[in-house]
């Protein structure tokens, strides 16, 4: 069973559940049920429209299922930073339903998606996943909390849960108010882009496919009350990107807006691999350079796809 869709990356619906499938999606703002189209008739697929937080849907959908993969969220940091509410109650309260539920129907194994961002900020060295929790921001903070709390389930009532934290996501289907697709969306459009600050924030770049690899051996290799971190091994500053997009779009440093800086805003994120590496073999195998230019074209061969997302929202750049 999977909760919520990883950036609309249809092809983690086979790779993380090869037999039956139910994706739980609330389809909120950024949900969009189009970015299961090429496996919505898949006989496995079941799907269900609904909030994670509702008992008696969770029960109903939960009963039955060997495995439930959590990946439902919010997860956009400057609406957190506006507004910590949703992000409180369907990251946090939202898992607590989900972690009961699995309690009471015996579900066998509970993967947890998390996100690098609860370690906080780094200057130097990388995180391992014994590296002490310090989010900055409400988005952060909330899926610590969930972090917390699904590892509580494990010590208190022996649940067979396994953690993972993932670094910054790009590819397909994500929503153009992450920084990669609201970047080329715009620059395609020919407007704009904002750039925090100075720049100089550091980010590991984890292509979707990759991620959904990384938590398919989690789910079938990790071992019960563990932390696997996932990253993509390629670090940037935010402007070393914007340059690689501007050059993808066929676009000049005119284009760049400086804004000012987030509040709170993380200066580096960098994960290190070496655990799911050794212990479930886990490697990234899409390079930065590769997975951007795939991506990229495949936000100009679908603008049929995000125009109307566009155009329904002003999303702001998130990394």
């Amino acid at each position: 069973m999977l909760l919520g869709v990883p950036g609309g990356d249809v092809a983690g619906v086979p790779a993380v559940e090869p037999s039956a499938v139910t994706v739980l999606d609330k389809l909120t703002y950024s949900g969009n049920l189009n970015n299961l189209a090429p496996v919505r008739e898949d006989p496995r697929l079941r799907f269900v429209q609904g909030d994670i937080c509702d008992q008696a849907l969770v029960d109903e959908v939960v009963a039955g299922h060997d495995v439930i993969v959590h990946f439902a969220a919010e997860s956009h940091v400057d609406r957190s930073i506006n507004g910590a509410a949703p992000f409180v109650t369907t990251n946090v309260l939202g898992t607590q339903t989900l972690l009961d539920a699995a309690l009471r129907h015996g579900t066998h194994r509970f993967v947890h998606v998390s996100t690098d961002e609860v370690y906080g900020s780094i200057d130097e060295g990388s995180w391992t996943e014994t590296w002490p929790l310090s989010p900055n921001s409400p988005y952060s903070a909330s899926k610590a909390g969930s972090d917390l709390l699904a590892l509580a389930y494990h010590r208190t009532h022996g649940m067979d849960v396994v953690v993972t934290r993932c670094s910054n996501n790009y590819g397909p289907y994500q929503f153009p108010e992450k920084v990669i697709p609201l970047f080329v969306t715009n620059l395609l459009d020919g407007g704009t882009v904002p750039l925090y600050g100075d720049g100089g924030n550091v980010r590991d770049w984890l292509h979707v496919h990759d991620h959904c690899r990384g938590i398919a051996l989690a789910q079938d290799k990790g071992r019960a009350g563990e932390v696997y971190n996932i990253g993509g091994g390629t670090e940037l500053t935010n402007k070393e990107l914007t340059a690689r997009l501007l050059e993808a779009c066929d676009a000049g440093w005119d284009r760049v807006v400086p804004v000012a800086d987030r509040k709170g805003h993380d200066r580096r994120y960098s994960l290190d691999i070496s655990k799911i590496s050794a212990e479930l073999g886990y490697a990234p195998s899409i390079d930065l350079e590769h997975g951007l230019a795939q991506t990229v074209q495949w936000y100009r061969d679908n603008r049929a796809w995000w125009e109307p997302l566009k155009a329904a929202t002003k999303p702001a750049a998130a990394a």
